[in-house]
Parts: structure tokens; C-alpha cells; sequence
């Protein structure tokens, strides 16, 4: 089938001000749109600028704004947009260039929930067991890829840069309510402050956005629940 793409162009070191450029492409139905994007790049215009790695739903780095949601390039299919789709970098980072965004502050939030295991014992020299019970607990924010879709999909980070963002809450979740970690009080003292959980507005554009189906919102309420009344077993 032949597609209409507009992309949204943007050099900031050459041009005041983005641009729609458009091109037309031939794609089978069932192609994704990230191959589009390599005919576009490989064949018409090698200037076209944008992330991609794994192209399976893994690595991430193709998260942008699709038709007018955060999607991955390599798990949208063309016959899901249709004969026209509208292709722009993620809302809320600055643009680097194209397609591509700067990450370097979204990795910097996720940094500063201190996403790793912390413990104060002694090595216990066996392995640190857990339940099934246990393990499920914080089983949903295992699953985050780091793409920011779900962070820029969101009105709380396009109106305050300065907000911490679902996805460093969501690794913070998944080691709050991990029973081998020690370092919860820590993490909710850090996202009890001004710029943690609490600019959550519940809009749930987050878990829209997430391509691995994490529950992102809920997951921020069990940790506004944790800050409040203390628990973080879940029970």
C-alpha cells in the first residue's frame, strides 16, 4: 500500500524553527513502521534522523509520537495507521535533532530514585531468596524498558521538566516493594518531596503509552499509598 508520512523535521544548529516534510513510501500492510522509516532514510533522504536497535519491542529507542501517541516505531504496523500518519518526537525532551530527543535528563531522574538493590547487612553468602508472593509483588515495573514513552506522554512533565516522571517511579517501585531491599524509606523520602509522586495528576496517558502494558498509574498510587501508610508489603 502507498503511505503519506509527515514527519516532523528539526535541526536546531541549522534551523530556527521545525518543519513537516512528507514522503511516500510503499509498504506492505503488515510492515512496521520503523521499516518506512528505513526506506525513507535509506532511499530518499539520508538526513532523516531517528533512533532504533533491537526493532523487536525491547531496547526502546525508537519510542516517538505516532499519529498523536507515544508509540514504538518497530511494533506499530502500517496497516494500524493507515494511508497518512503524522510522525513527531516525543513531547516533553528537547530535540536533538529529528526524531531524536535528549535523554540525558530522563536518565538523570531515573538515577536519582537510586534504582538498584541497597542492603546494610552483612553478605548473607547464600543466594537472597524470595517468595513467588514476594517476587510478584513488584513483578509489573521489572518490565520497563527505559523507551520514556510513557514520561512523554504525560501534562505533568510537559508543564513541570522538573517532575521526577512515571518511568523513574515505576523503578523505584520495583525495588520499594522488593522484600530482599533495604533502601525503601530512602526512595519514598526521595519521592515524598516537591517533584515526586505527588505532581501525579492520575491522567493515565502514561499507561497508554507503555508498550509493555505496564500499569503505570497504579503503580504510582501503591507508592503515594507506601508514603502515607508506611506499607510496602502490599497486603
Amino acid at each position: 500500500m502507498n503511505i503519506l508520512m509527515r514527519i516532523k523535521r528539526y535541526d536546531p544548529e541549522k534551523e530556527s524553527k521545525p518543519y513537516w516534510d512528507e514522503f511516500r513510501v510503499e509498504a506492505d500492510p503488515i510492515d512496521r513502521l520503523l521499516d518506512a522509516l528505513n526506506t525513507v532514510k535509506w532511499t530518499m533522504d539520508g538526513t532523516l534522523t531517528f533512533r532504533r536497535s533491537c526493532a523487536h519491542g525491547v531496547c526502546g529507542s525508537d519510542a516517538m509520537r505516532i499519529n498523536g501517541l507515544n508509540r514504538l516505531a518497530c511494533k506499530v504496523l502500517i496497516r494500524d495507521v493507515g494511508s497518512k500518519v503524522t510522525i513527531e518526537p516525543m513531547l516533553g525532551f528537547p530535540v536533538i535533532k529529528d526524531l531524536v530527543v535528549d535523554m540525558d535528563p530522563f536518565f538523570d531522574k531515573y538515577k536519582s530514585v537510586k534504582p538498584y538493590l541497597i542492603t546494610y547487612d552483612s553478605e548473607p553468602g547464600t543466594e537472597r531468596l524470595q517468595s513467588p508472593i514476594e517476587r510478584a509483588r513488584y513483578d509489573e515495573g521489572t518490565k520497563c524498558i527505559l523507551c520514556g514513552a510513557c514520561t512523554g506522554s504525560c501534562p505533568s512533565v510537559w508543564g513541570n521538566p522538573d517532575w521526577v516522571g512515571p518511568a523513574s517511579i515505576v523503578n523505584a517501585h520495583r525495588f520499594i516493594f522488593d522484600s530482599r531491599d533495604q533502601g525503601g524509606a530512602e526512595r519514598l523520602g526521595i519521592l515524598g518531596q516537591r517533584n515526586g509522586v505527588w505532581r501525579c495528576r492520575t491522567i493515565f496517558n502514561c499507561a497508554d503509552a507503555c508498550p509493555r502494558g505496564i500499569p503505570v498509574t497504579d503503580l504510582i498510587e501503591q507508592v503515594k499509598r507506601a508514603i502515607v501508610y508506611g506499607d510496602t508489603t502490599g497486603e
